[in-house]
């Protein structure tokens, strides 16, 4: 029975080991910077980035996208703040605006609903109305988070591609060489950073200045550092000074504050381990080690009131 048991584990183990090389092997196979430049001729050819307009889509979709929007009646400067949010999280086409419309529609009357199944009880319509309420904040608040890892994750990032910034213009590239050769090398380790630089080229071949896209890469973005970078850069083109001793000491920078970031993060676990310390650990510590002795106590003391009785 053991040597079968052994052999079913084996197997499984072996298994689960073959899908998951095969499927790593794929995405890594898929994701290699060669095969990238293999398909990047017949991409871009077709590729058109537009980022002041929506990208374009099908008709049909556009016309589902349209009357998914004009449900919810929102004002112009609603729909650019709305716009501008979404491009924050990544997102440049107008079909997630068109899915977060129809949730900020479906999920407070779900959540409301849900009290009603419920026999009735004291304060129904109330909670009723909490749970829409909670519904109708759930897509921000998905959204938020979304945002906030993506820019989390383009600012950690930013060290590593400015130290491959620097490489590539001390050994000879230009600007937008290096920032092309910055966005296919990481595009696997930071996605999101590597798909801003790749519009922030798509605007430069377009003839828009490069000063003026990088401030529209620091308004999508909405990163302190990226702010920070660019207006370095832009001090840089009007002074004339080597833009890779300040790269290199803006990289610096951003290296330092990456650390310092880990570093608070590290101090706040002691505070975070608290809670979980008191509510989950310290219960079944107490249990294990004071259970048997009270069991005990309460044995004696009960066995001699019965005994004195």
């Amino acid at each position: 029975m053991t040597t079968e048991l052994l052999l079913t584990l084996l197997a499984v183990f072996a298994t689960v080991a073959i899908i998951s090389g095969a499927l790593a092997s794929l995405v890594l196979t898929r994701t290699a910077p060669g095969r990238r430049r293999l398909r990047q001729p017949s991409a871009n050819a077709g590729e058109s980035v537009l980022l002041d307009t929506p990208t374009s889509l099908s008709t049909q979709t556009t016309d589902i996208v349209q009357r998914l929007t004009s449900l919810v009646p929102r004002s112009p400067k609603d729909m650019t703040r709305l716009r501008k949010r979404f491009v924050r999280a990544g997102y440049q086409t107008m079909t997630p605006i068109a899915v977060f419309t129809l949730a900020q529609m479906a999920c407070p009357v779900i959540f409301g609903i849900v009290p009603l199944f419920f026999p009735p009880f004291p304060g129904r319509w109330l909670t009723v109305a909490i749970m829409a309420l909670m519904g109708l904040q759930i897509p921000s608040f998905v959204l938020g988070r979304i945002t906030k890892n993506r820019q989390k994750a383009i600012t950690n990032g930013l060290p590593d591609v400015l130290d491959l910034l620097i490489v590539c213009l001390e050994a000879g590239s230009s600007l937008d060489q290096a920032i092309l050769r910055a966005s296919e090398e990481l595009a696997i380790v930071w996605p999101a950073l590597a798909a801003e630089l790749k519009i922030l080229l798509a605007e430069t071949r377009a003839g828009k200045p490069r000063l003026e896209a990088f401030r529209n890469l620091a308004d999508r973005t909405g990163v302190d550092d990226v702010r920070a970078l660019v207006a370095m850069l832009v001090q840089t083109d009007r002074f004339g000074t080597s833009i890779a001793q300040a790269l290199r000491t803006h990289a610096e920078t951003s290296r330092t504050k990456r650390r310092q970031r880990a570093e608070e993060r590290a101090a706040k676990i002691g505070v975070k381990l608290v809670f979980p310390l008191v509510f989950l650990l310290f219960p079944a510590f107490f249990v294990v080690t004071l259970g048997p002795a009270v069991i005990q106590f309460i044995n004696v003391f009960f066995g001699q009131i019965m005994g004195g009785g």
